[in-house]
Parts: structure tokens; C-alpha cells; sequence
């Protein structure tokens, strides 16, 4: 009779071993979850930042496409001011030659 009541029921002991167990695994649980909400924390705060240095990336990427617009825009008016005064040499030397003549 013994080793069938063995069998299917378990002991006081075997019943507080387990629940040791179960407390053990809810204590563990708890610290897990704690980390997790750290975790997540930072992941907020990394998030923030990552779109305040986004945030600003963008707006140096603007200043240097102004830069940039404005230093091609120079380099146009140089050039033209160069093909000017070449092409206006050019015309004084022709029309200083024709008169001498």
C-alpha cells in the first residue's frame, strides 16, 4: 500500500520544495522584469538622442546644400565675368587694330 501511495501522491516536503521552487522563479521574474524596464529606459533616452542628432544632421545638411548653392552659384558668376572680360579684350584689340589702319 505504501509504494502505490508513493507513487501518485506527492510528500509535504516534495509540495514545499516546489513552491521554494516557484518562489525562487517569481523572485528571479521580478528582477528580470526590473531589467527590462531599465533597458527599455535607455532604449527611450538612446531614441531621443538619436533623433535630436538626426535632428541636426538635417539641419547642417541644409547649410551645407546653401553653402554649396551659393559657392556654385559664384563660381558661375566668375566664370562668366572671365568669358566677359576676355571676349570685351578681344573686341578692344580687333577694334583698335581696325582703326589704326
Amino acid at each position: 500500500m505504501t509504494t502505490a501511495q508513493d507513487r501518485s501522491e506527492p510528500t509535504l516536503s516534495d509540495v514545499i520544495e516546489r513552491l521554494d521552487k516557484l518562489a525562487q522563479n517569481q523572485e528571479q521574474l521580478a528582477q528580470n522584469q526590473e531589467q527590462l524596464a531599465q533597458n527599455q529606459e535607455k532604449l527611450t533616452q538612446n531614441q531621443e538622442k538619436l533623433t535630436q542628432e538626426q535632428e541636426r544632421f538635417s539641419q547642417e545638411q541644409e547649410r551645407f546644400n546653401e553653402r554649396f548653392s551659393n559657392y556654385q552659384q559664384a563660381t558661375q558668376w566668375v566664370v562668366q565675368l572671365a568669358f566677359t572680360l576676355i571676349a570685351s579684350a578681344t573686341l578692344t584689340i580687333i577694334i583698335t587694330s581696325v582703326l589704326k589702319r
